[in-house]
């Protein structure tokens, strides 16, 4: 599974999406599951796929979809396929 599905795959988890659900253009807030609550869930959710530590600048600054794919790019996770 190459690390852009696992990312795919740890929005849907934590966000308690459809498995088949479209997460590349997600915002927080856009989604009705995605409040401040989820968005924890979601860092953790993240954090435990790629085995990082987000700091929390990241945290609030992780506002949608493309911008995870960002800040982990910091942490040295590659989402080019």
């Amino acid at each position: 599974m190459s690390e852009l599905q696992r990312l795919r795959e740890a929005f849907r988890t934590a966000l308690d999406l459809p498995a088949d659900a479209p997460v590349d253009d997600l915002r927080y807030q856009d989604n009705e599951k995605w409040d401040s609550l989820a968005h924890m869930s979601l860092v953790a959710t993240i954090e435990d796929e790629f085995s990082v530590m987000i700091d929390t600048d990241d945290v609030i600054n992780m506002s949608s979809f493309q911008e995870a794919i960002s800040i982990l790019g910091k942490y040295g996770i590659n989402f080019n396929e």
